[in-house]
Protein backbone atom coordinates (compact mmCIF):
# COMPACT_ATOMS: atom_id res chain seq x y z
CA UNK A 1 0.00 0.00 0.00
CA UNK A 2 1.64 3.33 -0.79
CA UNK A 3 0.78 6.42 0.05
CA UNK A 4 -0.07 9.80 -2.21
CA UNK A 5 2.53 12.28 -2.16
CA UNK A 6 -0.34 14.50 -0.63
CA UNK A 7 -1.18 12.14 1.87
CA UNK A 8 2.84 12.02 2.91
CA UNK A 9 3.34 15.50 2.97
CA UNK A 10 0.38 16.25 5.09
CA UNK A 11 1.77 12.96 7.64
CA UNK A 12 5.20 14.58 7.93
CA UNK A 13 3.63 17.93 8.63
CA UNK A 14 1.54 16.68 11.22
CA UNK A 15 4.54 15.20 12.99
CA UNK A 16 7.09 18.54 12.54
CA UNK A 17 3.52 20.34 14.50
CA UNK A 18 3.64 17.55 17.34
CA UNK A 19 7.90 17.97 17.38
CA UNK A 20 7.66 21.78 18.10
CA UNK A 21 4.68 21.75 20.30
CA UNK A 22 6.66 18.84 22.00
CA UNK A 23 9.84 21.09 22.31
CA UNK A 24 7.85 24.12 23.18
CA UNK A 25 6.23 22.31 25.96
CA UNK A 26 9.23 21.34 27.23
CA UNK A 27 11.46 23.90 27.04
CA UNK A 28 8.81 26.32 29.11
CA UNK A 29 8.68 24.28 32.01
CA UNK A 30 10.86 25.56 34.72
CA UNK A 31 12.19 23.45 37.20
CA UNK A 32 10.77 24.37 40.65
CA UNK A 33 13.48 25.93 43.20
CA UNK A 34 14.59 23.15 45.97
CA UNK A 35 12.92 23.93 49.22
CA UNK A 36 15.11 26.23 51.34
CA UNK A 37 12.29 26.97 54.44
CA UNK A 38 12.28 26.02 57.64
CA UNK A 39 10.57 22.83 57.88
CA UNK A 40 7.87 22.81 60.69
CA UNK A 41 6.71 19.19 60.81
CA UNK A 42 6.00 18.00 64.07
CA UNK A 43 3.39 17.63 66.73
CA UNK A 44 1.81 20.66 68.76
CA UNK A 45 0.26 20.64 72.02
CA UNK A 46 -2.90 23.40 71.84
CA UNK A 47 -4.77 25.03 73.77
CA UNK A 48 -7.60 27.01 72.43
CA UNK A 49 -11.02 28.93 73.27
CA UNK A 50 -14.09 30.09 71.11
CA UNK A 51 -17.18 30.82 71.71
CA UNK A 52 -19.12 27.72 70.96
CA UNK A 53 -17.16 25.29 72.95
CA UNK A 54 -15.51 27.49 75.75
CA UNK A 55 -11.74 26.62 76.70
CA UNK A 56 -10.34 23.55 75.18
CA UNK A 57 -6.81 21.18 74.11
CA UNK A 58 -5.78 19.43 71.18
CA UNK A 59 -3.08 17.87 69.38
CA UNK A 60 -2.17 19.72 65.87
CA UNK A 61 0.00 17.86 63.30
CA UNK A 62 2.05 19.59 60.17
CA UNK A 63 4.01 17.09 57.89
CA UNK A 64 5.83 18.72 55.11
CA UNK A 65 4.87 17.19 51.66
CA UNK A 66 8.08 18.02 49.74
CA UNK A 67 7.14 17.45 46.44
CA UNK A 68 4.71 19.90 46.09
CA UNK A 69 7.08 22.55 48.81
CA UNK A 70 9.66 24.64 46.87
CA UNK A 71 11.80 27.75 47.46
CA UNK A 72 10.06 29.81 50.77
CA UNK A 73 6.62 27.56 50.06
CA UNK A 74 6.05 25.07 52.37
CA UNK A 75 2.77 23.00 52.00
CA UNK A 76 2.03 20.37 54.57
CA UNK A 77 -0.65 17.54 55.64
CA UNK A 78 -2.28 18.85 58.77
CA UNK A 79 -4.40 17.56 61.27
CA UNK A 80 -6.18 18.28 64.67
CA UNK A 81 -6.97 15.70 67.43
CA UNK A 82 -9.59 16.43 70.50
CA UNK A 83 -9.54 15.35 74.26
CA UNK A 84 -12.63 13.39 72.99
CA UNK A 85 -10.05 11.34 70.00
CA UNK A 86 -12.02 13.73 67.01
CA UNK A 87 -9.48 13.76 64.21
CA UNK A 88 -9.89 16.34 61.36
CA UNK A 89 -7.58 16.25 58.57
CA UNK A 90 -6.68 19.26 56.29
CA UNK A 91 -4.16 21.02 54.94
CA UNK A 92 -1.25 24.10 55.91
CA UNK A 93 0.69 26.34 53.43
CA UNK A 94 3.95 28.63 54.66
CA UNK A 95 5.22 31.02 53.02
CA UNK A 96 8.40 31.58 55.51
CA UNK A 97 7.23 32.23 58.59
CA UNK A 98 3.55 32.61 57.36
CA UNK A 99 1.64 29.60 58.38
CA UNK A 100 -2.44 29.46 56.68
CA UNK A 101 -4.29 26.07 57.31
CA UNK A 102 -7.39 24.46 56.86
CA UNK A 103 -9.54 21.68 57.90
CA UNK A 104 -12.65 20.45 57.41
CA UNK A 105 -15.19 19.79 60.56
CA UNK A 106 -17.89 18.27 58.66
CA UNK A 107 -17.88 15.32 55.90
CA UNK A 108 -20.30 15.21 52.90
CA UNK A 109 -21.30 17.73 50.06
CA UNK A 110 -21.27 21.01 52.22
CA UNK A 111 -18.68 20.51 54.47
CA UNK A 112 -17.91 23.44 56.74
CA UNK A 113 -14.38 24.40 57.64
CA UNK A 114 -11.93 26.01 59.85
CA UNK A 115 -9.48 28.15 58.56
CA UNK A 116 -6.19 29.92 60.46
CA UNK A 117 -3.31 32.26 60.00
CA UNK A 118 -0.59 32.27 62.35
CA UNK A 119 3.02 33.35 62.74
CA UNK A 120 5.56 30.65 64.00
CA UNK A 121 8.25 31.70 65.66
CA UNK A 122 10.55 29.81 68.42
CA UNK A 123 10.00 29.67 72.07
CA UNK A 124 12.63 30.86 74.85
CA UNK A 125 12.65 26.95 74.92
CA UNK A 126 13.84 26.77 71.41
CA UNK A 127 10.75 25.08 70.19
CA UNK A 128 8.59 26.03 67.33
CA UNK A 129 5.12 27.78 68.82
CA UNK A 130 2.18 29.77 66.93
CA UNK A 131 -0.68 31.90 67.31
CA UNK A 132 -3.60 30.39 65.06
CA UNK A 133 -6.31 32.95 64.77
CA UNK A 134 -9.39 31.00 63.05
CA UNK A 135 -12.59 31.33 61.67
CA UNK A 136 -15.44 28.56 61.30
CA UNK A 137 -18.60 29.28 58.90
CA UNK A 138 -21.97 28.35 59.62
CA UNK A 139 -25.51 29.61 59.06
CA UNK A 140 -25.74 31.43 62.14
CA UNK A 141 -22.42 33.92 60.91
CA UNK A 142 -19.42 31.45 62.43
CA UNK A 143 -17.53 31.22 65.32
CA UNK A 144 -14.27 32.77 65.78
CA UNK A 145 -11.31 31.34 68.00
CA UNK A 146 -7.74 31.17 69.09
CA UNK A 147 -5.16 28.39 69.43
CA UNK A 148 -1.87 28.51 71.59
CA UNK A 149 -0.12 25.69 69.70
CA UNK A 150 4.20 24.57 71.01
CA UNK A 151 5.86 21.98 69.26
CA UNK A 152 6.06 18.55 72.28
CA UNK A 153 9.85 18.34 71.15
CA UNK A 154 12.52 20.76 70.38
CA UNK A 155 13.72 20.48 66.70
CA UNK A 156 16.35 18.04 66.02
CA UNK A 157 19.55 20.48 65.08
CA UNK A 158 21.86 19.00 62.35
CA UNK A 159 24.98 18.31 63.22
CA UNK A 160 27.93 19.40 60.82
CA UNK A 161 30.94 16.56 60.61
CA UNK A 162 34.25 17.97 61.11
CA UNK A 163 36.90 16.12 58.71
CA UNK A 164 39.02 14.20 60.87
CA UNK A 165 41.74 16.23 59.48
CA UNK A 166 40.44 19.08 60.88
CA UNK A 167 39.05 18.04 64.48
CA UNK A 168 40.97 19.28 67.95
CA UNK A 169 43.10 16.92 69.16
Amino acid sequence: MSLSPNNDGKSRMKKVVIAFAALVFVSGAEAKPTFISQNYSGVYACKGKNELVGDYEMTATLKLKRVSSYGRFGTYDYSTETENSVTYLGQAVADGNKLAMTYKLTEGRNADFSTGIAEIVKNPQGRWSFNNLYYEADDTGGNYGSEHCVMKTAPVKAVKKVPASKAPE
